[in-house]
């Protein structure tokens, strides 16, 4: 049975007669029935008084959902969120970056928000609850064996944590039981003082990692983007992300979603063939959530991968992506760490055409500009620069077919002692209609074996009087910036190779 081990449900059926029993008795068959039915009872009652005991003692997952032996009916639990807290959502997006160290741009650049800011006014709104789905954990200098003041902010992050925990703010973290940062202190400094951790066998129960990345405040407030929780996200690596405000409907939503990696976190966990109901969104790509965003008209939703973690309702990442390609009229820009048609941990590697043609069909059926910004780092693998290439080569102005490929470096500078750091980690894209903000690099792995999450916002641009700025707007410029800094390299182009394996 496709369970997780816990405390067994009572049964649903109501209690019947035994068969046999006379369909009319006398007075005192009424009298012996009414004694057994109250011995009954009374047995009944003491087995729900020592099952309640029962539940007192037990560790239950944070928030909302369990997994049990039977489905709950969807409308119970939905419904009791939305009774017992009043929605009164006031939503607010940000979008939020992060620099490596001496990386500059050109004086009144777009910029978002630093992200390391963003995380400590997220954590200084926390009163209840933080939970927090990360790949892993990596925020002192120390955990790698660095002595660099570029951890500093990362530091502060973490003593940020083990303030509020004293002050009984409760944080629970879902991480991946194969997480490279084998050395990090963190989580049992964390889980030393109340914290409770979960390392998830992901590769045990679908083939992958954990390689999500967000955060639930007290069931208001979402941050989700690229970075991992690691100093080096903060200072050294380049990373966007999104922080939604004041937005129970969609911080509950995604609150789902962590709640699927705590209880595969759990002894014994196994992934259930069908997800009970209580994990079900009713928030999706064909149902997204409807609001205003700082009084802009928005629609929003999240999606999720792999598909064996997408409970009834929730959409797939890969379709999200799909669908925001399929969208757009005008433009459709990409930022990604990695890009390959094929797996990239599975042997033999397989072909996986499925995000290169929906490029190509994009470019040549929909007359849209097609951008790709690929990093390159010291770590990219040289092979997916064929790949590239092929793309870069169905690019044919003349028949109104534009598809444009450049590579992002960043210079290591006098920061070579730092491992694993300089490089552009992003994961988005932006058309002209829509912003998908993501945690995937995009090849087949990471949608069909390894979790992770998306959030496609649309917003509505103020037609009379000035307003904010649409997100994918301001994401457009953020892209448009990277594209046209000296950092973004043409294939046809020249670059020293101590910053990047390609060799132009």
């Amino acid at each position: 049975m496709d369970t997780i081990a816990g405390p067994s449900q009572m049964p649903t059926r109501p209690c019947r007669a035994a068969p046999g029993w006379p369909r009319s008795t006398p007075p005192h068959g009424l009298l012996g029935r009414a004694g057994t039915v109250l011995g009954l009872l009374a047995v009944l009652g003491l087995g729900i008084m020592a099952f309640t005991h029962l539940l007192a003692r037990v560790s239950l997952p944070p928030a909302c959902c369990q997994l049990h032996s039977k489905e709950e009916p969807l409308g119970s639990w939905e419904a009791l969120g939305r009774e017992s807290q009043p929605q009164r959502d006031s939503c607010q997006l940000v979008l939020a970056e992060s620099f490596p160290q001496d990386l500059p741009y050109a004086a009144g650049s777009p910029s978002a928000q630093p992200l390391a800011q963003a995380w400590l006014q997220l954590l200084d709104s926390a009163q209840e609850s933080i939970h927090v789905a990360s790949y892993y954990w990596s925020l002192t200098g120390s955990d790698i064996g660095v002595n660099d003041s570029s951890s500093q902010l990362g530091e502060a992050l973490l003593q940020k944590m083990q303030q509020l925990l004293a002050r009984n703010v409760s944080l629970a973290v879902a991480t991946s039981s194969s997480a490279p940062a084998r050395n990090s202190t963190d989580l049992q400094v964390l889980a030393a003082l109340g914290a409770q951790v979960r390392w998830v066998p992901m590769r045990q129960l679908t083939g992958g990692v954990l390689h999500s990345k967000f955060w639930v405040v007290d069931e208001q407030h979402v941050y989700m983007g690229s970075a991992n929780m690691d100093w080096r996200s903060l200072t050294q690596v380049k990373e966007l992300g999104a922080i939604i405000y004041n937005c129970s409907s969609l911080a509950r939503d995604l609150e789902k979603t962590f709640q699927t990696y705590w209880v595969l976190g759990a002894p014994h966990a196994t992934l259930p063939k069908t997800w009970p109901r209580n994990f079900s969104s009713h928030i999706n790509r064909l149902r997204p959530y409807h609001g205003l965003f700082s009084g802009v008209p928005t629609t929003a939703y999240f999606s999720a991968s792999p598909p064996a973690l997408c409970p009834h309702g929730r959409t797939r990442d890969l379709d999200a992506v799909l669908a925001v390609m399929s969208d757009a009229r005008e433009f459709l820009y990409v930022s990604v760490m990695e890009y390959f048609p094929t797996t990239r941990f599975s042997r033999p590697a397989r072909y996986w055409p499925v995000l290169d043609n929906a490029l190509r069909a994009a470019a040549f059926g929909q007359g849209v500009h097609v951008r790709l910004l690929v990093s390159c780092w010291l770590h990219t693998d040289p092979t997916t620069f064929p790949y590239l290439r092929s793309l870069q080569a169905f690019s044919n102005p003349t028949a109104g077919i534009s598809v444009d490929v450049k590579v992002f470096i960043v210079p290591l500078g006098n920061h070579s002692s730092i491992p694993f750091s300089r490089v552009s980690h992003s994961k988005y894209m932006v058309t002209e209609k829509a912003a998908y903000i993501g945690t995937s690099n995009w090849s087949e792995d990471y949608f069909s074996t390894t979790s992770g999450v998306g959030l496609v916002v649309h917003q509505q641009a103020p037609r009379a009087q000035p307003g904010p700025t649409p997100v994918q707007e301001q994401l457009r410029q953020l892209f448009e910036r990277d594209w046209h800094s000296h950092y973004a390299v043409g294939l046809d182009g020249r670059t020293p190779g101590q910053d990047c394996v390609w060799q132009g």
